[in-house]
């Protein structure tokens, strides 16, 4: 079933957007944001996971083998490639941990265990590579240095995905039976960072990422998602446009609008997740693609582009609105199970069931 939110993103729309996502791939797997675009790990796990919520899950599963064919020896990736080559070599963290996410999504998804023997290999690696990175404090630093040192920066947007991440490869370990006591400490210790040390992260308040991140990967729930929102709706929020990807410029950008959906559906804000959909659907083209972003002043697309990562966000977005597939509860506990409870692991694991806010090693 796909998903079908009535006067603001028909199920016929939500398909025509995943079929122009999986036109955008290439015959090898590879997930670019456009074709001869740049690929990198990120962006290209949203766009295979929108792959598995629209059906197209042999799509979504070559996206995943291409990464892991790419993983280096260290767990990481690069940060860019263009024609399945190294553009920009830069091991980021963020890069190396949002497999486990689309892995965990993808079980959900459709059940199939061979996904799980297939990846996990790559994600127990990249997640190791996660851990080795973690500061004092429990921040992750954002990059390798060329020495294969951490770099002492933390970005919170990166950290707020991490969290996310560790906690996919903490459920994948307890569905495969391997457990990783490390793991489990390094998101207990992330999550103290992500909800009491702010100074353990760069300052880029300005962007609207940093506003609503916590909440989205799932470190900060209940009174203090609502105040994090809250917060900062008036300097992010254009209404009837979406929201700005940074406060002091006149752009709204349409996957960040959609991750503020997800974000807001995570706190139960579902009216408000209604209407911030809904006001990014000036950015869908006739093809069923988006437009990366808008300068309202200018009444122009900026930058000009239509990217798989835009258009995965949305379809993620009407999935967690519209309940339709197996995973759609993913942002809002990543613990979830399809409730006819597939697989070996028909229980949550208890380190997740008292939610973010109560992981323990």
């Amino acid at each position: 079933m796909l998903p079908d939110l009535p006067g603001v993103l028909s199920a016929a729309q939500v398909r025509q957007t995943v079929e122009w996502i999986a036109g955008e791939q290439y015959a090898d797997g590879g997930l670019p944001w456009f074709r001869d675009g740049q690929l990198d790990p990120w962006d290209s796990v949203e766009a295979a996971m929108a792959l598995d919520v629209g059906g197209e899950h042999e799509r979504a599963r070559a996206a995943y083998r291409w990464l892991a064919g790419r993983q280096r020896v260290d767990g990481s990736w690069a940060a860019e490639y263009r024609a399945g080559v190294e553009t920009a070599p830069a091991a980021e963290s963020n890069h190396a941990g949002y497999l486990a996410v689309g892995a965990w999504h993808s079980w959900l998804s459709t059940g199939d265990e061979q996904v799980v023997t297939e990846l996990w290999p790559a994600v127990r690696r990249a997640l190791d590579l996660v851990t080795r990175m973690q500061l004092p404090g429990g921040a992750i630093s954002w990059a390798l240095r060329p020495d294969g040192t951490p770099d002492d920066l933390a970005l919170l947007t990166g950290n707020a995905s991490l969290f996310q991440a560790l906690r996919c490869g903490l459920a994948l370990a307890e569905l495969t039976g391997e457990a990783q006591p490390d793991w489990e400490l390094a998101v207990a210790d992330l999550g103290t960072a992500l909800r009491e040390r702010p100074d353990a992260f760069a300052d880029r308040g300005r962007y609207s990422m940093d506003w609503y991140y916590p909440v989205l990967g799932g470190a900060l729930t209940g009174a203090a998602a609502e105040d994090r929102l809250s917060a900062g709706w008036e300097r992010f929020v254009v209404p009837g446009l979406g929201i700005r990807c940074v406060d002091d410029r006149p752009w709204v950008t349409g996957a960040e609008t959609c991750e503020l959906v997800l974000s807001l559906a995570a706190a139960g804000r579902t009216d408000d997740a209604i209407e911030q959909l809904a006001a990014m659907q000036h950015l869908r083209h006739d093809d069923g693609s988006y437009w990366t972003g808008f300068v309202y002043p200018d009444d122009a697309r900026w930058p000009v582009e239509r990217t798989t990562w835009t258009a995965g966000a949305v379809v993620l977005a009407a999935d967690a609105l519209s309940g339709a597939s197996p995973a759609s509860g993913l942002f809002a506990d990543p613990g979830a199970l399809p409730a006819a409870g597939m697989g070996r692991n028909t229980e949550t694991p208890g380190w997740l069931a008292g939610g973010a806010g109560t992981v323990h090693p």
